[in-house]
């Protein structure tokens, strides 16, 4: 094992056992890319949620993974367990709550971005508090997945959620990835600032967009002001769009460009570009091909309207990741 690889197992600890996902997934309804809401004859059904989509690539790349969360006893919350189960997910940990319902999310597509509406008020998951922790699969997990979502849906959550961050490591069997996934919509105005940047310091593993970042703490901040402002994850990632991904870690800094990817839309990329790199992590892979397969899987997501894409064969993955440095820069393209 290279010395590199060592590191990074030393860091985190993921030798062994899966990942545990925790967070909402909701039932999605989408007009045709070409059409409007307003018009819109037909909407299609799928679902979506950040830490599900992180779980069902976490599947698709081979690594045992789990998704921990409630939905309603309604038929949006059995069509998304069958769906997040038949990627190969493990939901035999999510909770069916009769009282609520699942939450609901609704895309409108406005040219080169995608307007998501949430109804997601009362629902199911947004009941969770600190007792999902308890559950068994975490005992023998490599990694628990969080992301900024989950505290923004009720106080139970938020509880949930810190609770989770402010484990001792030595109480703990898994290392702790947060994905910062800022979504403005649902926080009260002047608060998801602070409470991201808190719950982000506090993780083994953090991701977060250079955009978020921006957004949230400073217009002007670049990769290196964000690792100024979280300075404690033993890992952290700051990803620059279609640019880059830039690693931050105890031995040093690590860039990595993004694959030249036609962009159909790029709702869900975050998500599979987490479980990219959480995957190579768990390979005990280097840092350069975590972050080149952490693309790779993102580009999955940009080129399907749906928040979860095909990857590419396994034997292609492994020719992109063998690719030299200069090769890989070179312009790489994923894109047909």
């Amino acid at each position: 094992m290279t010395s590199e690889r060592q590191s990074v197992r030393d860091g985190w600890r993921p030798e062994h056992g899966g990942v545990v996902c925790i967070g909402e997934t909701m039932a999605a309804l989408a007009p045709d890319p070409s059409s409007s809401l307003e018009c819109a004859d037909d909407l299609r059904v799928s679902v979506a949620g950040a830490e599900s989509n992180v779980a069902m690539y976490l599947a698709d790349l081979g690594v045992p993974v789990a998704w921990v969360s409630a939905v309603g006893d309604d038929p949006f919350g059995r069509r998304v367990l069958a769906e997040v189960g038949a990627a190969g997910v493990d939901v035999s940990g999510v909770r069916s709550d009769p009282g609520r319902p699942t939450g609901l999310l609704v895309k409108e597509p406005t040219g080169s971005r995608t307007r998501v509406h949430y109804y997601r008020g009362n629902s199911a998951a947004s009941a969770m508090g600190p007792d999902v922790l308890d559950d068994d699969r975490l005992r023998s997990a490599a990694v628990l997945h969080l992301t900024g979502v989950t505290p923004a849906l009720s106080p139970s959550c938020r509880n949930l959620v810190t609770t989770a961050l402010t484990a001792p490591a030595a109480e703990r069997p898994y290392a702790i990835s947060f994905d910062v996934n800022h979504r403005p919509a649902l926080w009260p105005p002047g608060t998801a600032a602070t409470v991201l940047r808190d719950l982000a310091d506090l993780a083994d593993i953090t991701f977060v967009g250079l955009d978020e970042a921006q957004e949230l703490w400073g217009a002007d901040l670049q990769p290196f002001d964000v690792r100024a402002l979280l300075p404690n994850p033993r890992l952290l990632v700051v990803k620059d769009g279609g640019r880059s991904a830039v690693a931050f870690r105890d031995e040093g800094t690590r860039i990595v460009p993004a694959l030249d990817t036609e962009v159909v839309e790029a709702v869900g990329a975050g998500d599979a570009f987490a479980a990219g790199v959480l995957t190579g992590l768990l390979r005990g892979e280097g840092m350069e091909r975590a972050l080149r397969l952490g693309h790779i899987t993102a580009a999955s997501a940009l080129k399907v309207t749906a928040d979860h894409g095909p990857l590419p064969d396994g034997s292609r993955i492994e020719r992109l990741l063998a690719l030299s440095t200069d090769e890989w820069a070179a312009g790489t393209s994923l894109r047909g």
